[in-house]
């Protein structure tokens, strides 16, 4: 029987000195058994396991297996999920393990979105909360049933706790592995007949359950796309277009192929490959090609260019995206009006792990290794390049090293890229697709540039009678073929402004250019929650009102954004001055926002030195997530996303210089570093709603927090991003 061999020699050198850590893993060909991500081994055959539903697996060795239908990829999605089943399970936590499930949408489906499965717009615990708790809940049915049956007691006496299954009168007791057999002959409960846990009796969710993530992350095993070896396996790089919209016109691959190591080059849609032994020669191969580009269709603006069009496009109305009253007259009418423009620039993604993809392909089907966020899509889009059936393409969902939404593309870019390259040489070796920091940074899919313009009107007593708000900027939804007048994800925080504005009006112009636009992390609330948020400080300081005190008088029929606003209030001490420090000018600053049904309120405290130079000192976060899951990763979420939005409103800006982008590397697109982190403080507010978004919620809010904070230190507003020193000299 032939095998494929997947060897991790381990990222980590200096574990070789210790463990000498080395995993393999045998697949046969018949793809009967699925990798198990989480621990590299390979899933214990149906016989010897029992597996009440697509969600559970307890062996006879009593491990508890959990097959997570949703990518891990930093966010602690495989923590969250097990959480749920170990609670109504009642198992020990030691006893659980995780492992990506395959792509097969009919189990596991995001059921917020249909026949799909996928992972993103934090939905992971919010699609899955019910779900896996009545999986583990089926199967401490079943075990409670086969121990009633071998015992000859009544179930009703049967207990579990801890993953010992025991009957008090009797003194019997089993773990879950000597009864799997017995459970796996049990009938399966009726849905109606399960009945879940109270929360007062919950032992693991609102707990801080150690990460099953840690530990494979730290020792090695953890398994990422790099990490896949294939036999005969081939390295491919691709040389792409310089300016988006162009094309390959002609090439000489005669040098390339002179690299020792250089194995073949082909051409794809997007550009050449040049495929390898290793990824050194490819890259060499790369660089030596003799490429001739046809940029006829080629986009050669640059960035200020293109800014005066979006100007341009603002001096007019849009398309319609809310209007409630009569936000025209109502300005007409005002004592007193405001106008403020924001500009905010494209920005790439930049996580850790540049893309990458391993593709085999044999006959009809097609095989994928991936830090998978898009099965679904990925899975259609692939069938359709290689004119199969969807079922035909096997993914295999191993760990991801962050994305930030990168990794959900409509077009399935690089997936696709991949497979296309594995079809230009037949398939006849296994192909490893990896993109290098510069290839993501330049050629990559950006969060919108996007140029806001807003007008606010006060009442001769200070009160906010009218709001108008104008948006410009790409699509991100026409990628995916939507074709709606308004792009949701473009207006989202700002059609749907918490505030009660009697009279409000947002309009929306979408321009169409060849650069690539995808969702980022907390996707359209990532810009509209700093002009808005921005804004409404100004309104408040216009209006002689404190800025806290106006957004709660405007929210009173809002209570979780209330509630999120007076806790954040309070633990920040918002109605205390802040400690004066020698040389530095002191401010603090407030946002509030809701995005993907959570609801955050920060508090930013800066310190601002004579040259305008700046330090985020300190910042107070309060979430309002439904019920907290596991709440060290809600923290790690807040924290984490506060991080990633401060680094965007630092230095953030993919920039273009007739057509190319400026950018390439960490070195001239700098990610926030250790001693940039504010000490940051999360609150979580208590809540006994379902779960609803942590992942991205806690980046909107941090940069308008900020930026209202060097306005309360310097009286200078910033309204531009990344933020610029000079402005508060």
């Amino acid at each position: 029987m032939s095998e494929i061999k997947i060897v991790n020699e381990s990222r980590r050198r200096f574990l070789q000195a210790g463990a000498g850590l080395t995993l393999a893993i045998y697949l046969p060909t018949s793809h009967a058994a699925p990798v198990a991500a989480a621990t590299g081994k390979i899933a214990p055959a149906a016989a010897a396991s029992f597996e009440p539903n697509a969600f559970v697996r307890i062996g006879e060795d009593n491990t508890v297996t959990v097959i997570a239908k949703h990518l891990e990829m930093g966010q602690g999605t495989y923590t969250g999920l097990a959480t749920l089943v170990a609670e109504e399970l009642d198992a020990a936590w030691s006893q659980i393990k995780v492992e990506g499930a395959p792509a097969d949408a009919k189990r596991y489906n995001n059921l917020l979105w249909g026949q799909t499965q996928g992972t993103g717009g934090s939905t992971a615990m919010a699609n899955s909360y019910e779900q896996m708790r009545r999986a583990g809940a089926t199967a401490r049915y079943m075990l409670i049933a086969a121990a009633a049956e071998a015992w000859s007691v009544p179930a009703k006496e049967i207990t579990i706790k801890n993953g010992s299954v025991s009957h008090a009168a009797s003194k019997h007791q089993a773990s879950f592995g000597e009864l799997a057999a017995k459970a796996a002959a049990q009938p399966v409960p009726e849905p109606e007949d399960i009945k879940l846990k109270d929360a007062k009796d919950f032992v693991y969710i609102g707990k801080q359950a150690p990460r099953q993530d840690s530990k494979p992350k730290i020792n090695g095993s953890a398994q990422y796309t790099s990490d896949v070896t294939l036999p005969g396996m081939l390295i491919a790089v691709v040389a792409r277009a310089p300016r988006f919209g162009a094309s390959v016109k002609s090439f000489d691959a005669s040098k390339a192929k002179a690299i020792p190591g250089v194995v073949d080059v082909v051409a794809i849609p997007h550009g050449v490959a040049v495929l390898a032994k290793d990824f050194w020669a490819a890259k060499k191969g790369r660089d030596a090609l003799m490429i001739t580009w046809d940029e006829s269709k080629a986009f050669n603006l640059s960035s200020s260019e293109l800014l005066d069009r979006y100007k341009n496009l603002a001096r007019s109305p849009g398309t319609l995206a809310h209007q409630s009253g009569d936000a025209e007259k109502a300005m007409g009418r005002a004592t007193k009006r405001l106008e403020a423009a924001f500009e905010l620039p494209y920005l790439a993604h930049a996580a850790m792990e540049p893309l990458n993809c391993v593709v085999k392909l044999s006959g009809k089907q097609c095989e994928i290794w991936n830090g998978e966020q898009s099965q679904t899509n990925d899975q259609n889009n692939v069938a359709k390049f290689l004119g199969i059936q969807p079922e035909d393409v096997k993914i295999n969902m191993l760990y991801a090293g962050g994305s930030f939404g990168r990794r959900s593309n409509p077009g399935s870019d690089y997936v696709l890229e991949a497979v296309q390259i594995a079809k230009a040489i037949n398939g006849r070796a296994p192909v490893k697709m990896l993109w290098t920091r510069e290839d993501d940074m330049r050629a990559g899919q950006y969060r919108p540039l996007f140029y806001h313009t807003l007008r606010a009107g006060l009442d001769a007593q200070g009160n906010l009678v009218a709001w108008q708000h104008r948006l410009v900027g790409q699509s991100i939804l026409a990628a995916t073929g939507f074709k709606g007048a308004i792009d949701f994800t473009s207006v989202e925080g700002a059609a749907n402004l918490p505030y009660a504005i009697p009279n409000m009006l947002v309009d929306l112009h979408t321009p169409k250019y060849p650069v690539p636009v995808q969702w980022w992390r907390s996707v359209g609330s990532s810009h509209t929650a700093f002009s808005t948020e921005v804004f409404f400080d100004e309104v408040a300081h216009a209006a002689g009102k404190d800025a806290v005190a106006l957004r709660r008088a405007l929210l009173q029929k809002q209570p979780r954004h209330l509630a999120v606003l007076e806790l954040a209030a309070q633990k920040s001490d918002w109605a205390k001055p802040l400690a004066a420090k020698p040389g530095v000018r002191r401010g603090r600053g407030i946002a509030l926002h809701k995005s993907f049904n959570s609801v955050v309120a920060q508090v930013a405290e800066v310190s601002v030195k004579p040259d305008g130079s700046f330090k985020v000192d300190r910042v107070v976060c309060v979430v309002d997530c439904g019920v907290a899951i596991n709440p060290s990763i809600i923290k790690a979420q807040m924290e984490g996303g506060i991080g990633f939005g401060l680094s965007a409103a630092l230095s953030g800006a993919i920039t273009f210089k007739e057509g190319y982008v400026e950018q390439s590397n960490f070195s001239d697109y700098p990610v926030l570093r250790m001693s940039e982190m504010p000490h940051v403080e999360v609150h979580i507010a208590p809540s006994t709603a379902n779960p609803s978004g942590v992942g991205e919620p806690g980046v909107p809010p941090i940069a308008p927090a900020v930026a209202n904070a060097l306005f309360a230190a310097t009286g200078k507003r910033l309204r531009q991003l990344p933020f610029q020193t000079k402005d508060l000299v």
